[in-house]
């Protein structure tokens, strides 16, 4: 059974959290990469730097953002890191890591929806 959970990179590692795979484009701001305990850094599912920009200086509602993100899904980098996250979680526990403070109103809803 695939056991994909979303936790803050901010929150210290627990045991459980499996492969630690940070989805978000920049690296989160006040943490060490020895203190995140970072495995995977798949960039190319990350949204755009133009698409992060608009949607975080509120220049659109989140279901216009959660259109734009998914077709960026769709692009062949993002579809095969895509495939190597399932992959990865097919073998074990995947723990998803992120900066934001809302991660049901962020990028990695809609990245678990497509998982």
């Amino acid at each position: 059974m695939t056991t994909i959970r979303v936790a803050r990179v901010y929150d210290p590692p627990a045991p459980e959290d499996g492969t630690r795979v940070l989805v978000d484009r920049l690296w989160p701001r006040g943490i060490s990469k020895a203190d995140a305990r970072v495995d995977e850094w798949p960039k190319a599912l990350t949204p755009s730097n133009e698409l992060r920009r608009w949607y975080h200086a509120g220049e659109g509602p989140y279901e216009e953002f959660r259109t734009r993100y998914a077709a960026e899904l769709t692009a062949p980098a993002a579809a095969e890191a895509l495939r190597s996250l399932r992959t990865l979680a097919a073998q074990g526990p995947v723990t998803l890591l992120t900066a934001v403070k809302n991660p049901a109103e962020s990028h990695v809803s809609v990245l678990l929806e497509h998982l």
